[in-house]
């Protein structure tokens, strides 16, 4: 892991792909256990993550099953960001399996440890994914997000995805209801 160092302390998320996780024998063993630790405590704590209550081990490692097997096919990316050699978050996403949407994907999930918010671990896992995106020919880069989450929101702005749509109520957390908000990066038009 190459995050950049201040007196011996990571600054930076180090950021690996699903290669370099698999790579590393130590951090592939701990990576579900700890990706659930993040992902439940999240849950608990009432983040955005399409759960209601917590996932539980064997729903996180289904999932991540489900994921590393479509980033083997070519069909996904996921991301895992480090620092000080613990994991703080993770990302993913993953390319739409309707015949007629196949140029483009969905960025699924981005999960960052309440311990590292405001230490620019989501902004880096983020970027990372669209980068991979980019790099695979992804025409159009999509996401949806509750509409209360303001950081995820804005983030998403700052790196260029614009709004295409809002279905207002549409998310249902027991009495509450939330936007579900629609952005998209539409990688057609730059150059």
């Amino acid at each position: 892991m190459d995050a950049a160092m201040t007196g011996g302390v990571a600054t930076e998320p180090a950021v690996l792909d699903a290669m370099e996780l698999a790579s590393d024998p130590e951090l592939e063993v701990g990576f579900a256990e700890s990706a659930h630790q993040i992902l439940a405590g999240l849950v608990s704590a009432g983040a955005a993550l399409g759960w209601v209550e917590p996932p539980s081990r064997d729903e996180v490692a289904e999932l991540l099953g489900h994921v590393v097997s479509a980033v083997q096919a070519g069909d996904a990316a996921l991301r895992a960001a480090y620092l000080e050699g613990r994991l703080v978050g993770l990302g993913y996403w993953l390319r739409y399996a309707r015949p007629t949407h196949r140029p483009h994907a969905d960025l699924e999930k981005i999960a960052v440890d309440a311990a590292a918010h405001g230490r620019g671990v989501g902004r880096a896992l983020a970027a990372a994914l669209i980068a991979d995106a980019r790099e695979v020919g992804i025409e159009v880069l999509t996401l949806d997000a509750r509409g209360d989450n303001a950081n995820a929101l804005h983030l998403y702005r700052s790196l260029g995805f614009t709004e295409y749509g809002r279905l207002p109520g549409f998310v249902a957390v027991g009495e509450r209801r939330y936007d579900k908000v629609f952005y998209m990066l539409d990688f057609r038009r730059e150059g």
